[in-house]
């Protein structure tokens, strides 16, 4: 009240703090390809670890043991889950015990070395069976998501138009769809966020695509009372000619056969 009195606007600052982050410089971006390649690393680490017989918990903590030994500080949250702990999404880790033949689907949501986080999505399948039909299905629709939207980012395009223009998931897993198609990424998830279009209305801002601005493209693919789901997530730099990947950690041969 007194530095109103004075004529001074107190606002809130994250909004000033989350712009001034969006755009990345070159030494911004170098930080987060060190904490990119100590994730991914750390997640081929995790790979190794997962069989029948390991539980969700053990599979985890390979991830944080890969992040911590590369310099890394702490991980936001927990979400692995296998098999039917997949569908819904948002479940953490627990004690359950993996099966052969199980989804297992996770989040990085990491902050690697620098303070800067690698915030990567994959689904694999557990033990040595081959992915099933419906399992192969998941896949692709969450695979063609996130490559489609990728593909259709560009500098210049404002939130609302690329919510207008990205790829429609099939109308039996739109109930459960991710709660935003990309966000902001720097050390932590940061602006902008664009909406499906059944949020925009409520939940939608205005703004506009720059060079510079890093982003995470996310899928989620589970269908209401499915068994299982799909979660994939890549991370990306926008430039004056498109999107291009900052992430690079392979997607798997089986669910293409």
């Amino acid at each position: 009240l007194k530095l109103r009195e004075r004529g001074i606007d107190v606002i809130d600052g994250q909004v000033l703090t989350e712009h001034a982050r969006c755009i990345k410089n070159e030494n911004e971006l170098n930080a987060m390809r060190c904490a990119i390649a100590a994730c991914e690393a750390a997640v081929e680490e995790m790979r190794a670890v997962m069989r029948p017989g390991v539980s969700e918990d053990e599979m985890w903590s390979a991830l944080h043991a890969g992040n911590i030994k590369r310099g890394g500080e702490w991980i936001e949250t927990r979400i692995l889950s296998s098999g039917p702990r997949t569908n819904p999404w948002f479940q953490e880790c627990g004690p359950r015990i993996m099966q052969e033949g199980d989804m297992l689907s996770f989040d990085t949501d990491l902050i690697g070395p620098y303070g800067y986080c690698c915030d990567i999505s994959r689904s694999w399948i557990v033990g040595k069976a081959k992915p099933t039909a419906e399992q192969r299905k998941l896949y692709k629709v969450a695979h063609d998501h996130v490559m489609t939207n990728i593909g259709l980012l560009k500098p210049g395009m404002t939130l609302h138009e690329m919510t207008r223009v990205a790829h429609r998931l099939p109308e039996e897993y739109r109930a459960q769809r991710y709660g935003i198609l990309a966000h902001g990424v720097g050390l932590c998830d940061e602006y902008p966020q664009v909406r499906y279009p059944e949020d925009d209305d409520a939940h939608g801002y205005s703004g506009t695509l720059e060079p510079g601005m890093t982003l995470s493209v996310e899928a989620y693919v589970g269908a209401v009372g499915g068994r299982e789901g799909v979660k994939l997530e890549e991370m990306v730099l926008i430039t004056e000619s498109g999107a291009v990947p900052l992430s690079t950690y392979r997607y798997e041969e089986d669910f293409f056969a």
